[in-house]
């Protein structure tokens, strides 16, 4: 093979061969020679014996040694040619990285992950950051020797075409210098102002395995589709069958991550499959009821396509207004029997006259029936349009346009009567059937529906109560569900007794419950399930008369073992925020750019947000940067979109407060120069009462960083004699913040006297160190524990926020054993503290999260009035 030949480049290059003299080892020569493999971890150097065709191996490791570098390995020859790359990778063709070329490193050098110890040849941390396989353009030896390698990466994070081009004559330096280019042309190449893959995907594919970029985010608009048409090999000539059952979808928790998929709408609708005989046509349920009489006007439109025979599969839906799939409409159009209204999109086409086509790969099928309606589909009978972009990317757009979700099949499965996992359903939000097992009264009329009791059946078959929903119908729809449910009323309840405790209901149904026999089967959206197995903020969303209620089970998303791995965080479907000015310096003393500040956000999204969703959120902007006029925001802005607006009721007498609780909220503030995200103590659900108490040691004038340090640990030495577990952040500015996590119990004025009261025993008991009183005269050389930060409507800096001071610092978690070695209270920026996570992937925070403290001993021990 072309890829196999190789100058003996290596050989030459080798400082002193190893001690063993062992020829085969000579190319790692070098490599050996630097390494003491007594103390350091690293592999000890080998040449690889490839077995028949393997393909060829590449990795990236992050290297954090004296500086950050990318370290980019390409096998060839038994072993992996090396360069390190300052600046890392880059999707943007017109940058040019420096790429120096190191000594050949071996094979089993790719797994390597850990710490290289001090005073050892290349003492620092090194994660594996990418890795796959690649594919030279001609002769990898010759382009190498001749200083141009042109080459395919396969790669989790990147793909496409690439090149490594020599700058500098051969024996000209000790290290050749290189560039590393990502090459025009291919559908691959992006400018770094839309994407930057450093920035956006910086951790281990090791501990945050990402799966195939090319498979989870396909450039190709549509798999191809066979050569010279549809694949009819597996077709077989059979009879013609009397029933059919169709194929059923698996609930997925995400986008598979390998495959070649299908992706289409996920309508919101009724399954028909129909049966075509002698030119008639049939319209059955999923669960084989005859719908034809009262959809006879859709059957006439099936059969003017003009097939003889044939089975064909798909679903009826209703449209709204906005020209999207309305499950209520269609609904009340089939229970009216005004049915003109109903369109039918046809997906599939297990059989067709005498030939029996379930084995016939789907991607087949859906081409001969693309034929068969050419030129006779209608306004009701259409055909589900494959849709063109990656799983992630349709979901997200369906999400957005208010859609149900999308379907996935894989391009070469067949067809089968059962539910199977080559075909997906990707949902935007929880939403299954329920079978209604009793109902309330609304107050106000007593001839509505107040709310359905739901449940469903478990795994042996029980019925079990699932909660309720009470909203999703309009009065004339509450009626009419309270006169159907008054012929099922049932004296007895129909599920366990024992599960109908205190609280399965809400306040306003308990004692009021009619049960009903388990007969109806109606479709809810909700929020989440809860640990004891009801469904949290619930909506109505129609009845089914298309199911059986002994169908009816609770729903959990799959997480498929080879195609559909769940994604890491920081490979999810990215949100299109178009950045205006990308390149304006916001710090003059750093240089970095707006862009810099968009990207970090972009890349410590799932490390922020839970530190801001539900959290009223105050926000500082620089629309002129950090050395211009800054200001704090607390209120909605018709130009902040995604983020989301509170009830005034909240803060009365105020605007809507703000919260920040989704990616897109996130990046449009940064769009928008935010540059600080500032968090209440208390969340939205409970705004009054405080979940947290935050210390802010605040230092001034004159004072070292040693004694912020010491502060700190004297902080927390104070909280743990008043029995409270604290936690540790850096500001982003001078200082540190020390933060206790409570059960949110106590109002704002009560936990503002405890910390005030903690800080000035601290002012009273150390007065050379701490001060009780604001202030920079009051703080000359000493340190203020600001307390002032717990009261009502104050603010602290969140975690993971960045602040609007030259260098940009980023206020970020650390643990209390780190403390010694921090440098300050702004030791990380958003240029380096997302690459610093990706070498410290333990979150320090981690048993903060389920920390719920009181401070009734506290109190007691500081004598405060209960």
């Amino acid at each position: 093979m072309a890829a196999e030949s190789r100058s003996d480049h290596s050989v030459r290059r080798t400082a002193k061969p190893a001690q063993d003299k062992d020829r085969a080892d000579m190319p790692l020569g070098s490599y050996n020679a630097k390494r003491d493999f007594k103390a350091t971890p690293e592999p000890a150097g080998r040449v690889r014996r490839r077995r028949g065709k393997e393909p060829l191996v590449f990795v990236i490791q992050k290297h954090w040694a004296s500086h950050l570098h990318y370290d980019f390995r390409l096998e060839l020859g038994g072993v992996m040619v090396s360069w390190a790359v300052p600046k890392g990778p880059t999707f943007d063709p017109s940058v040019k990285q420096m790429a120096i070329h190191v000594e050949d490193h071996p094979v089993s050098y790719n797994e390597f992950e850990g710490d290289i110890p001090k005073r050892h040849y290349g003492a620092g941390k090194v994660i594996v950051w990418d890795r796959g396989t690649w594919e030279p353009v001609g002769d990898a030896g010759e382009g190498l020797a001749k200083g141009k390698l042109i080459f395919q990466l396969h790669g989790q994070k990147l793909a496409g075409l690439w090149e490594l081009v020599r700058i500098s004559k051969p024996g000209e330096r000790k290290q050749e210098q290189w560039l590393l280019l990502k090459k025009r042309g291919d559908a691959w190449a992006r400018p770094t102002a839309e994407y930057d893959v450093i920035t956006a995907l910086p951790d281990s594919v090791l501990t945050h395995p990402l799966g195939p970029v090319e498979q989870r985010e396909p450039r190709a608009v549509n798999p191809a589709q066979p050569v010279g048409g549809p694949d009819l090999s597996k077709a077989i000539k059979a009879r013609f069958p009397v029933v059919l059952e169709p194929q059923l979808a698996t609930l997925a928790t995400a986008p598979p991550a390998t495959g070649v998929w299908l992706i289409e709408n996920k309508f919101d609708g009724y399954r028909a499959i129909v049966r075509i005989a002698a030119g008639k046509a049939r319209i059955l349920t999923r669960n084989g009821n005859d719908w034809t009489a009262k959809l006879k006007s859709l059957a006439g439109a099936l059969e003017r396509i003009g097939i003889e025979r044939a089975w064909l599969d798909g679903e009826m839906v209703v449209m709204n207004e906005h020209g999207t799939p309305d499950f209520n409409r269609l609904q009340n159009a089939i229970d009216s029997t005004r049915t003109e209204d109903i369109i039918l999109y046809l997906f599939d086409v297990p059989f067709l006259g005498n030939m029996d086509l379930r084995q016939v790969p789907v991607r087949s099928r859906r081409l001969v029936l693309r034929e068969l309606l050419k030129d006779q589909a209608s306004d009701r009978i259409r055909f589900s349009e494959e849709l063109p972009s990656s799983p992630a990317a349709v979901l997200d757009a369906a999400c957005h346009l208010g859609l149900e979700g999308v379907m996935l099949k894989e391009a070469g499965s067949p067809y089968e009567s059962r539910r199977t996992d080559t075909w997906l359903k990707l949902k935007c939000q929880h939403r299954q059937e329920f079978v209604v097992i009793g109902f309330t009264d609304r107050s106000n009329a007593a001839n509505e529906v107040g709310a359905l009791l739901l449940g469903y059946h478990d795994a042996s078959g029980r019925l079990r109560s699932a909660g309720s929903v009470g909203t999703g119908w309009s009065a004339t729809e509450g009626r009419a569900l309270h006169e159907r449910l008054l012929d099922l009323v049932s004296a007895e309840p129909t599920v366990d007794p024992a599960q109908v405790a205190p609280g399965r209901w809400s306040r306003r149904t308990r004692g009021a419950e009619r049960w009903v026999r388990p007969e109806m089967v109606v479709e809810v959206a909700f929020g989440e399930w809860t640990p004891d197995g009801n469904i949290r903020h619930a909506s109505f969303r129609g009845v089914r008369a298309d199911k059986p209620a002994s169908s009816v089970v609770r729903e959990s998303g799959t997480v498929l073992a080879a195609r559909a791995k769940a994604p890491a965080p920081s490979a999810k479907p990215r949100v299109s925020v178009k950045v205006s000015h990308p390149d304006r310096v916001i710090d003059p003393s750093t240089g970095l750019r707006k862009i810099d500040l968009f990207h970090f956000y972009e890349s410590i999204a799932d490390r922020i947000l839970p530190h801001l969703r539900g959290r009223p959120v105050s926000l500082v902007r620089a629309p002129q940067g950090v050395s211009g006029q800054l200001f704090f925001q607390k209120h909605s802005d018709a130009k902040l979109d995604g983020l989301t607006e509170l009830d005034p009721a909240l803060w009365p007498g105020h605007q809507e407060l703000l919260t920040v609780d989704s990616v897109a909220g996130l990046l449009n503030a940064a769009q928008l120069n935010v540059i600080e995200f500032h968090t209440w103590n208390s969340t939205a659900k409970r705004i009054d009462q405080p979940d947290r108490v935050v210390f802010d040691l605040d230092p001034g004038e004159g004072v070292s960083w040693a004694h912020v340090q010491e502060a700190a640990l004297l902080t927390r030495t104070m909280l743990e004699e008043l029995e409270l577990s604290c936690w540790l952040k850096t500001s982003g500015g001078k200082g540190l913040h020390v933060v206790v996590p409570l059960a949110p119990r106590l109002d704002y004025e009560a936990v503002k006297d405890f910390s005030r009261t903690v800080v000035a025993h601290m002012a009273k008991t150390i007065p050379q160190r701490f001060v009780a009183k604001a202030g920079g005269g009051n703080r000359l050389g000493k340190i203020f524990i600001d307390y002032l930060r717990n009261g009502h409507g104050q603010t602290t800096a969140s975690a993971f926020s960045a602040r609007a001071r030259p260098g940009l610092g980023v206020s970020v978690p650390v643990s209390w054993e780190q403390l010694p070695t921090l440098k300050g209270g702004a030791q990380w920026t958003i240029a380096t503290t997302r690459e610093y996570l990706s070498f410290e992937p333990s979150d320090p925070w981690a048993e903060y999260w389920t920390s719920r403290q009181t401070l009734t001993v506290a109190r007691k021990k500081l004598k405060l009035q209960p």
